[in-house]
């Protein structure tokens, strides 16, 4: 917009400021603006120059302004008749505020002659508007100037003061002007000066005037007048005839009669103002008139004479007649009697009062409008002192006067004022003269004393008035029997007693006694007599009311019904006013429910007497909802169902409802006639029954009620037929308020079962039926027709009118449909309302198009917010393109939003919800958001693309609440800036690369970002604005994604910056502890009172997290690299989580607490050296731990599994600190006790699961359901990781006393070993199972755990049930070992471990468990001899691990050969064979390395990389293909071939050394000649052959010779590092290759010690021929020499001199001493043996 220095600030602007609905609401910022303008209000509308050739040349001089903006400001200055430079004013404000197009379509509008002409009529509109608020603006002043409660009381009283005298002068003078005004044609104006324009301009200029003497009255309410002003008023008033005789009255038509009357009263009220009747009554009570300003100005009396004798032919004229009249009365009664007696009966014959009536109630309700207030204080001291001075009986009728006297006493305090004074006096003697005639005629005196009734104070004495009553009036047309009287007839006494009412026997009832006199006087209806006789009205009520219930069904009703109608009006304002009062009056509220159910069945119901009851029942509802429910239930009188309500589907049609008779007479009553009381009172008193939340039950019974509304009232509402102008709109209004409150109800007890609730069925009505249309056509109604509808309210802006009450309906529609949308179960179906709000209709007729104009409407700032919501709820879940739905308007609509985002003054709210709807629209709405972005495409260098901010972006906006240095300023308050934050989280969050792009690279933008983050935040204690926490804690999010996604050498060089500053500042440190404090203020507040804050500190604590789990990857991006921060950092987080954890029953910690035990495990397991130097992590650990096992195990479930690991980490770091922690006891009492429950869950789930399974599958799913909340097996699950903590602790407590204490108090063992077996059997369960067996094998290492276990019964829950973890192929051998990665859990895994576990038992335990080992092998023979039998066609490292397994476990039970021979003589014979044969098939393996490579390539090609630690994915990355991919492939295939070649060397030491024990001991069978040789089998055949890969050929002396060779070719190659052949370079360090060494000469002794000892046993074998002796002995003498050489060779270059069985679990064989003569033990041994045999 072109800014020239001669933009002003708008009037409508002004106003809206003044009003406090921008963003300027501190007093000083008022006082500012009113000292900028005041000049200008005094100025009133003359501010508003005429054309002048002077402001032509100014403007034509004026450089800021283009060229086509002067032309059309001429254009406007023509139409309009308004100067030159204020026209170009008028046409930026209106570009600025109301225009609708964009700037770019601007020029072309300009320059285009019909559209041109529809934006200046428009700016004509705008222009009128502008005038109108100018006087708003002084009408607000002068309202609230004097009063206390007003925030800005004191500014406006200050302008007032400047304001005050000149501005009555200048104002009379624009109301004269304005009357006299001729009316522009098309010869002066122009030709678009149309009948219909100059109709327009008359319009305004009605509006004016009445805005002006608007102005004039509250002036002189607080001013006095002078006699010569009041003069001056009078013949000006009388000129104009009091508005009805405007120089242009020919141009009135009927829609300004409205505002022609209101110029007539504005007159009146001036005239009778100025006369200042308070005054003079005051004066007169005082007897010292003679201060009264006209008591010495006796001309101006005399010229006021003559002129009011003119009077009298207008309505107008009949108060300014009576003022006058008092005044001259009082000031000079006997000068001007007849004069007087003239005006005043003309005054009378104008029915003064029938017209007081009439304009107070024209000139509104008194809520918070302040002229009709002023006006009825005005009127009060008028009526006040015309009843003091004259009779009554000459002032007219009575009725007419309490009409009048009702009407002023609206006003408030002024029933209070009426209270204080005497009775006497003023209006207390109406009072006075209705009483005499109660109870004849109730109506007038009920009618003055509900209108005095304004607060408790009056209400009680209201109360007590009627109370303590004292005549009884009566009339009589003959004398009664039952009196006597005096001669004159006088005075009456009653001769017996006598009941008022005739009623039955046993009701209230008023009894007048005997011997009462009354005062009888004779009149024209007879004998009125006024008994002396005191009771209470409030009794009499009751009885008329008992009265009424008698005659329901005769004649007598309607005229009882009159009795009854104003007792009830004064029941309901009484308790109203003040609900002390309703225990006193039960006797008449208790009545209502039966008038209501007897009154609603006569066949013409009384239908105001009827709306009275139904009041009533409104104001005791919003009291006691569930006893007026419970009455009210049984009249008949709400709808109600005939049949239960069972499902949706019946509700919905209605079926088996009755309409009740409030149904019956609306349909037969209401509608017909077109007046609708009784229905506002339904609606009101439904709405109040839904919002008295009064359970499911009562709710269910009113869902007939809701469904009348739904069905019968919401959609066909709008087609009634009306006869008072604006109920259509007030019942539209109830009907969404009562919806609104239904949908609001809160959910507690709502969802039980089918049958439906008042809620789910609104939900489903308004989204499945045409209720649901209805509401959208409410919000149809769009910002053009609510403009039309505010600017032709006559009044000045009050709170009731017909467009406040629109406004109020389409912001409940708004609301409602947000909230069905918002609660509408999930369905895949599209509901008619969602198709209804996106469909695309023809033009600009789409709902959403519709919606997003309401950005227009500038009256109430709540109404464009909830649009936007709307659109914000409707843009998440509907499936449409609000972009497309906007269709061409789209960029104005933008420019629309921008603008109001941009402007300093705009309501905060909107401003923030424009930002949240766009926050929204960047996940959802690509192409809207695009729009608003509005980024500018440029080429850069080298065909990319670079991003420029365009003119109308949003970013620009964004960037500007972000800058620092606006923080603080009125107009970026700390909610708008969270705002822009979330919207540029969204961005970085849904990656939207252009906008970021441009954003990184502006300049002090990370600088502004991240300034958040460098202030000092409040203590959580004293935090007001939680919205703080939830900016900085965007900002740190925005940081962690823009660190996440963008390589660390291309982030920002002022993103780093602040990086770093944010580390040398130790901000890490400070916003450590400020999230500790944080969650520590959580934790206590939580228990008092809750926390007000919880959401956003969720949040902040989310992104801290975030930032910190980010640091420990990206460490030297974010500065985070010292250890002692890293420290504190981490202690904060342990402090934190346990202050969180240490309060179980709160939800809002333990979420907390969750979020902080992820963080936690995270830093356990990335900063262990920072963990390893901390103080001890377990003691608060273990706190936490005994804190969420007492929490709600439903939210827990994973904290508790957090916690474990944290736990297993902490004891993998820091150990037990060097020995004892106190807290170990406790630890392992709280981990057993958890895994004993964990256990016995798995075993009823698992056997649950089970039933389930065996269940035929057409049984009930819901039976399946069911099983979700049943225990489930989970490698991260509490129970796995429960197991594993227990395994880290028992490993801790090395000597296990704390175990075995706990053992004794809980039996953990047994429940393990039953959950164990039956996951066993079932082949469920794995993780478990895994680590269970884990544990026990930590147990088993120690003696006193061994014992725990085996005494448990671990061979009867292993031993059987393992069978079903596997199964034992009947043909072939190789088809039961899988191939999968060896890492993977999986039940060949637990087959392996329960090996391992017998092999460590039998071990720990030797001789006391031989008999479950010889169980166990007896069990599993067959898998065990399958199992070595598969190495030779299976070699994936699982076969491998397997067959290791089994041999290690066969190695322990080698050392009880006698006891195996006597229990399983034909297993151990088996064994030790394929014992024999998988010796010869690992030495073939380890020998023909190329055969061992081909095998693994051909038959476990996928299992090729697996090696411990080799790469998983066997697929190449494609890059890598091209260049060196070959390479890495041969090198994984290396790392895989070394993996078994490893393996097949374990498995053959074991081997070895299991055969060791199976062959005669070496020295004793040398030396012992009586050794019993049948004790020991010949293992191997006599031959020397080297060993064939075939089962066919034994194995035999050979492959023993063939076994050393390899280990000492192989050792040889270790050596010697040879890459080529094994790729000794993978190994990861000089100890794997020390181990290897060491493996291989353990092999070697172990075979030379087999050899030996088979050899000897062969030697000595009567059985063997002499002859083989005698090639054994050679064959062996030449093999064994060369070896020997090479092995003395090979020891001479220093090869480790004992071989170490680290690897294995065996014990060392008797060679392997150590030995420092250079000679090595086992060597000599063979040196011994080959000179023995060579004897």
């Amino acid at each position: 917009m072109a800014d020239s220095e001669m933009y002003v600030r708008s009037s409508r602007e002004l106003w809206t400021i003044l009003l406090g609905r921008s963003a300027l609401r501190e007093p000083a910022q008022i006082e500012e603006e009113l000292d900028r303008n005041w000049e200008r209000l005094l100025q009133g509308l003359c501010y508003y120059k005429t054309p002048s050739s002077s402001a032509a040349e100014k403007l034509k001089a004026d450089k800021g302004v283009a060229q086509p903006l002067k032309d059309f400001g001429l254009r406007i200055s023509k139409l309009l008749g308004l100067d030159q430079q204020q026209s170009v004013q008028i046409l930026q404000c209106y570009l600025q505020e109301d225009y609708r197009g964009t700037r770019n379509t601007l020029k072309d509008v300009l320059q285009d002659e019909r559209p041109s002409q529809a934006l200046l009529l428009k700016i004509a509109d705008y222009y009128y508007e502008e005038r109108v608020c100018h006087l708003r603006c002084v009408l607000l002043l002068l309202t609230y100037f004097q009063d206390e409660r007003h925030p800005y009381r004191v500014e406006y009283s200050n302008c007032v003061n400047k304001l005050e005298k000149d501005l009555v002068n200048n104002y009379q003078k624009q109301f004269e002007t304005l009357f006299k005004a001729e009316s522009p044609t098309w010869e002066t104006h122009g030709n678009l000066m149309t009948e219909r324009q100059v109709s327009r301009w008359f319009l305004q200029c009605l509006r004016e005037q009445s805005l002006l003497l608007e102005i004039l009255f509250l002036y002189y309410a607080y001013f006095e007048m002078g006699p010569g002003d009041l003069l001056s008023f009078t013949k000006m008033f009388k000129e104009q005839g009091f508005g009805l005789r405007q120089t242009n009255r020919h141009l009135v038509d009927k829609s300004m009669d409205a505002l022609v009357d209101r110029i007539g009263y504005f007159s009146c009220l001036i005239l009778v103002e100025g006369m200042d009747i308070d005054f003079l009554h005051k004066c007169a009570l005082e007897d010292r008139t003679e201060q009264h300003q006209f008591s010495n100005t006796p001309a101006i009396s005399r010229e006021m004479d003559q002129m009011l004798l003119t009077f009298g032919d207008i309505p107008h004229h009949g108060p300014v007649l009576l003022a006058w009249v008092l005044l001259r009365h009082t000031l000079s009664p006997d000068e001007s009697s007849p004069v007087i007696r003239r005006i005043g009966n003309t005054s009378l014959q104008l029915g003064v009062f029938q017209y007081l009536t009439t304009m107070l109630q024209g000139l509104g309700g008194t809520g918070n409008n302040c002229t009709a207030s002023t006006a009825r204080m005005c009127i009060y001291g008028l009526l006040s002192f015309v009843i003091t001075s004259f009779e009554e009986e000459t002032l007219g009728s009575q009725q007419h006067l309490i009409n009048a006297a009702c009407e002023v006493l609206s006003a408030p305090s002024l029933a209070e004022l009426f209270w204080e004074t005497k009775p006497t006096m003023g209006l207390g003697m109406i009072l006075d003269s209705a009483m005499g005639m109660f109870p004849h005629k109730t109506g007038m005196l009920l009618q003055l004393l509900t209108a005095l009734l304004s607060d408790k104070s009056t209400a009680k004495k209201v109360y007590i008035f009627l109370d303590k009553m004292s005549f009884y009036t009566e009339v009589y047309k003959t004398k009664p029997n039952d009196v006597i009287s005096r001669d004159d007839e006088t005075l009456w006494r009653r001769q017996a007693p006598k009941l008022l009412y005739p009623l039955g026997l046993g009701q209230t009832n008023l009894r007048m006694p005997q011997g009462v006199l009354g005062q009888v006087a004779v009149g024209e209806q007879g004998y009125v007599v006024r008994w002396d006789y005191s009771y209470s009205a409030w009794i009499l009520f009751t009885c008329e009311i008992e009265m009424l219930l008698h005659v329901v069904s005769t004649a007598d009703v309607i005229l009882h019904c009159e009795r009854v109608k104003p007792i009830l009006d004064l029941v309901h304002k009484m308790i109203s006013t003040d609900w002390t009062v309703s225990d006193c009056l039960l006797p008449l509220t208790s009545r209502i429910y039966m008038l209501l159910q007897r009154l609603t069945s006569v066949i013409n119901p009384p239908v105001d007497v009827i709306a009275s009851c139904a009041n009533c029942l409104i104001v005791l509802a919003a009291r006691m909802p569930g006893k007026v429910w419970s009455s009210l239930h049984h009249t008949g009188f709400l709808p109600f169902a005939s049949s239960p309500l069972t499902n949706m589907a019946q509700s919905i049609s209605a079926e088996g409802m009755k309409a009740g008779n409030y149904g019956n007479l609306l349909v037969l009553i209401e509608q017909p006639r077109g007046e609708y009381a009784v229905t506002i009172a339904f609606l009101r008193l439904v709405t109040t029954l839904v919002k008295g939340q009064l359970g499911s039950t009562q709710d269910k019974g009113l869902i007939p009620c809701v469904l009348l509304v739904l069905k019968e009232m919401l959609p066909t509402y709008h087609k009634w037929r009306y006869n008072t102008h604006g109920v259509r709109e007030r019942i539209g209004c109830l009907i969404l308020e009562l919806v609104h409150a239904i949908l609001n109800l809160s959910p507690e007890g709502e969802a039980s079962g089918s049958t439906p609730t008042l809620q789910s069925l609104c939900i489903y009505s308004l989204a499945n039926t045409e209720a649901g249309q209805a509401v959208v056509n409410i919000m149809g109604v769009g910002v053009d027709t609510i403009d039309v509808v505010l600017a032709a309210q006559p009044s000045s802006g009050g709170s009731e009118g017909p467009g406040q009450i629109l406004i109020q309906t389409v912001k409940l529609a708004f609301s409602v449909t947000n909230n069905v949308i918002r609660l509408k179960p999930p369905s895949s179906a599209v509901s008619p309302l969602e198709q209804a709000l996106t469909q695309h209709g023809g033009h600009g007729s789409n709902l959403i198009a519709v919606l997003a104009k309401y950005i227009y409407h500038k009256h109430d700032p709540a109404l464009p917010r909830l649009a936007i919501q709307l659109l914000k709820r409707l843009a998440t879940v509907a499936p449409m393109s609000v972009y497309a739905c906007l269709g061409g308007d789209a960029a104005a609509i933008r420019d629309a939003f921008l603008t109001r985002l941009q402007s300093r003054t705009e309501d905060m709210r909107i401003k923030v919800m424009i930002l949240e709807f766009l926050t929204v629209a960047v996940e959802t709405q690509p192409g809207l958001i695009e729009l608003f972005l509005n980024l500018e495409v440029k080429d850069g260098a080298e065909g990319s693309k670079e991003f420029l901010l365009g003119e109308w972006s949003c970013l620009q906006v964004v960037l500007d609440l972000i800058d620092s240095r606006q923080q603080g300023k009125y107009w970026c308050p700390p909610l708008l800036h969270r705002a822009a934050l979330a919207f540029l989280h969204a961005l970085w969050q849904d990656r939207r690369d252009s906008a970021i792009s441009v954003l990184r690279t502006k300049e002090r933008f990370w600088e502004n970002l991240t300034t958040p983050l460098f202030g000092t935040l409040p203590a959580p204690s004293d935090i007001t604005e939680p919205c703080v926490l939830e900016t900085c804690a965007f900002v740190m999010k925005i940081i962690g994604l823009e660190i996440y996604y963008v390589v660390s050498g291309s982030l920002e060089r002022s993103l780093k910056d602040a990086l770093q500053k944010f580390s040398s500042g130790r901000r890490y440190e400070y916003w450590s502890q400020y999230v500790k404090s944080l969650v520590v203020h959580v934790a206590e507040t939580e228990e008092e009172e809750g926390v007000h804050s919880f959401s956003e500190t969720q949040m902040v604590i989310s992104a801290w997290r975030m930032l910190l789990i980010l640091s420990t990857s990206h460490s030297d991006v974010m500065q985070l690299k010292e250890d002692s921060a890293r420290l504190k950092l981490f202690m904060d987080v342990l402090d934190g989580t346990k202050a969180a954890l240490l309060v179980p029953m709160s939800v809002p910690c333990l979420r907390l607490g969750s979020m902080m035990a992820t963080l936690l495990l995270i830093l356990l397991k990335q900063w262990r050296s920072v963990v390893a130097t901390a103080p001890d992590v377990l003691a608060p650990l273990s706190l936490i731990l005994e804190s969420v096992l007492q929490a709600d195990q439903q939210l827990m479930e994973s904290t508790k599994a957090k916690v474990f690991s944290a736990l297993i980490s902490a004891l993998q770091i820091q150990g037990l600190n060097g020995g004892e922690i106190s807290q170990l006891p406790q630890l392992l009492l709280c981990v057993c006790e958890t895994v004993q429950d964990e256990a016995l869950a798995l075993i009823d789930s698992t056997r649950h699961a089970a039933q389930v399974r065996d269940i035929p599958d057409d049984k009930d799913s819901m039976e399946t359901d069911a099983v979700r909340s049943f225990q489930k097996d989970q490698r991260d699950g509490v129970c796995v990781l429960a197991l594993h903590l227990a395994k880290e602790l028992c490993r801790a407590d090395e000597d296990g006393e704390h175990w075995v204490l706990v053992m004794r108090k809980i039996p953990a063992l047994h429940s393990i070993l039953s959950a164990l077996e039956l996951s066993l059997r079932s082949k469920q369960n794995l993780y478990f199972t895994e680590a269970a067996l884990h544990l026990l094998l930590t147990l088993a290492r120690t003696p006193q755990g061994a014992a725990a276990v085996a005494g448990a019964g671990v061979i009867q829950s292993i031993c059987l049930p393992l069978l079903s973890v596997y199964e034992v192929p009947s043909n072939g051998a190789s088809q039961g070992f899988s191939r999968k990665s060896q890492d993977a859990p999986c039940w060949p895994g637990v087959y392996r471990l329960s090996m391992s576990l017998m092999e460590i038992l039998l071990k720990t335990l030797r001789y006391n468990f031989i008999n479950e080992a010889l169980d166990f092998v007896g069990v599993h023979q067959e898998r065990i001899l399958q199992c070595l039998n598969a190495v030779r066609t299976v070699q994936s490292l699982v076969c491998l691990d397997e067959a290791d397994h089994t041999v290690g476990f066969l190695l322990q039970l080698s050392s009880f050969c006698k006891e195996w021979q006597f229990h399983l003589p034909h297993l151990l014979r088996d064994v030790q064979i394929n014992l024999c044969y998988l010796c010869q098939t690992c030495t073939y393996l380890l020998h023909s390395r190329n055969m061992l490579h081909h095998y693994l390539q051909a038959k476990n090609g996928e299992a090729l990389p697996s090696g411990p630690r080799a790469q998983r994915d066997p697929q190449m990355p494609s890059k890598a293909a091209a260049e060196g991919g070959g390479g890495e492939r041969e090198e994984a295939e290396q790392k895989a071939l070394l993996a078994v070649q490893c393996s097949l060397l374990k498995i053959l030491s074991k081997t070895l050394a299991t055969l060791q024990h199976f062959t005669p001991d070496c020295c004793q069978i040398i030396l012992d000649q009586c050794m019993d040789l049948a004790e020991y089998r010949t293992l191997f055949v006599l031959s020397f052959t080297t060993s064939a890969f075939d089962a066919d050929v034994a194995p035999s002396f050979g492959t023993l010779l063939a076994t050393i060779n390899v280990a000492l070719s192989m050792l040889g190659e270790v050596e010697k590092k040879e890459p080529a052949s094994l790729s000794v370079a993978s190994l990861a360090s000089s100890e794997e290759t020390q181990a290897l060494k060491s493996l291989l000469i353990f092999t070697m002794e172990n075979c030379f010690y087999v050899l030996i000892s088979q050899a000897v046993r062969c030697l000595k074998d009567p059985s063997i021929a002499p002859r083989d002796k005698q090639r054994l002995k050679q064959e062996l003498g030449s093999e064994l020499s060369t070896l020997l050489s090479s092995l003395s060779r090979h020891f001479r270059r220093g090869a480790p001199s004992s071989p170490a069985s680290s690897l294995l679990p065996s014990p060392q064989p008797p060679g392997a001493k150590a030995s420092h003569e250079g000679q090595e033990p086992f060597i000599q041994l063979v040196q011994a043996f080959v000179r023995h045999i060579q004897r």
